[in-house]
């Protein structure tokens, strides 16, 4: 019995020592009490009013009463006109989601779970979105580990593109030779550092080709150091030695800054990937659907996928100059994740501004017929948002994941911990058996 059914069957046992009269138990309506509200479940009055022969406030008064003095479960309440608002203690819903555990391990087929969380670019340091999307990846692991599943922890780096290309040619050209050790900033900082620098200069050339007579767009496109990157970007796809050692090199500073932040969070990962490894993977793939009809050619020679008949529209898989777009690329790395563990899951825990790529990815994936397409999941939530609204990282408005985590005592990320058990419990409260 949950704690629905059990508090409306207390209520009609009590009904005639409270108000001298019986009621029916459809009569009795439980609901989840809405988020604006304090409380767990409400009790909703009006339809009882003719039988307690009291107004709407004194009719609960007694019902709350009683059901603090005589229901263990039952910490206190409150009244918002003809609604009793019920706050069940902490210690009931420990024990509700203990006893589903058990209850799942016992019924639940064993699975193997890939669980991609984090996924950060090491052109910056991690923010405060990274550490809500790490506690989450991080908790959701713990969750099916405890129902006694296989869990691969996964990470899949952005190391490679154009942005990564900022970073390094803002730290050749205004850098003076900085490392994180002649500085004392963490890796990942110092490197990002150099990204808000690039965009400040950036910014500045695209104002004074505007001077000059540009338009916006014709100066967003032809600012000098806008170009210098994209010069470096393809050294470096054709592996240019001085151009991989500095990547390499400013990497590895980041990978040293996101190991201290990943080590105060306390998440960790069985997995790597690496953009530079996978970028090329999926064009063997497209190839294939091609040759099925799943894609199709256009005229200038790109290739695309037509979702209208699912609700979506077209979307391009590959160039007309044959190169990878992103969902290439994450077609690719899915076939090499199921290579390599044989998930009955992958999971991709990533903000809801990729739902759409999600769902264009799974359908991909499905019309190709590949064995692991119905075991993709997007486990979507909403983005961290300043109060002078999104972060960015280019121009240096993020709260940085060091201030949240990496400066806090041991007692703090126990409390910090104990917090995130009480919000997960405080989410089953609100989803209900």
């Amino acid at each position: 019995m949950n704690i629905f059914q059990e508090i409306q069957q207390q209520v009609q046992q009590a009904f005639p020592a409270l108000f001298g009269s019986e009621v029916e138990l459809n009569k009795i309506t439980i609901n989840e009490t809405p988020k604006e509200f304090s409380g767990d479940i409400t009790l909703v009055v009006f339809p009882l009013l003719k039988l307690t022969k009291k107004n709407p406030e004194e009719s609960a008064k007694t019902i709350g009463e009683y059901l603090v003095a005589n229901n263990k479960n039952v910490a206190e309440y409150n009244i918002i006109k003809g609604f009793l608002n019920l706050e069940i203690k902490n210690e009931y819903w420990v024990d509700y989601a203990i006893n589903c555990r058990q209850s799942t391990v016992d019924s639940r087929q064993k699975e193997t779970i890939l669980i991609e969380y984090s996924s950060p670019n090491t052109n910056k340091p991690l923010h405060l979105g990274h550490v809500r999307n790490n506690v989450l990846g991080f908790a959701l692991a713990g969750i099916y580990k405890a129902n006694g599943h296989e869990v691969i922890k996964a990470n899949l780096i952005n190391d490679r593109g154009i942005h990564i290309c900022k970073s390094m040619l803002a730290w050749q050209k205004f850098g003076n030779g900085e490392t994180p050790e002649s500085t004392g900033l963490k890796g990942d900082k110092l490197v990002g550092k150099y990204y808000v620098e690039f965009d400040k200069h950036y910014k500045k050339e695209i104002e004074e080709l505007i001077a000059q007579g540009k338009t916006k767009e014709e100066a967003e496109k032809q600012a000098p150091l806008l170009l210098e990157a994209q010069e470096m970007l393809l050294k470096w796809e054709n592996g240019d030695a001085e151009t991989i050692e500095l990547w390499k090199t400013m990497n590895s500073w980041v990978y040293a800054g996101f190991e201290v932040t990943y080590k105060n969070l306390g998440v960790d990962f069985d997995k790597f990937y690496y953009e530079s490894d996978t970028y090329l993977l999926g064009k063997d793939i497209v190839e294939e659907g091609l040759q099925s009809n799943v894609f199709f050619k256009k005229e200038d020679g790109s290739v695309w996928i037509d979702l209208t008949a699912d609700g979506l529209d077209q979307k391009i898989v590959l160039r007309a100059d044959g190169t990878s777009v992103y969902i290439t690329q994450d077609i690719g790395t899915a076939d090499l994740k199921y290579k390599d563990f044989k998930m009955d899951q992958s999971i991709y825990v990533v903000g809801n501004e990729q739902d759409y790529h999600f769902k264009v990815l799974k359908l991909i994936l499905q019309k190709l017929g590949k064995p692991y397409a119905n075991g993709i999941q997007h486990f979507s939530y909403g983005m961290v948002d300043l109060p002078s609204g999104k972060m960015k990282s280019r121009e240096g408005t993020v709260v940085d994941a060091k201030v949240s985590t990496c400066t806090v005592t041991q007692d703090h990320l126990c409390n910090t911990r104990m917090h995130v058990q009480e919000v997960s419990y405080a989410r089953v409260r609100k989803q209900g058996p």
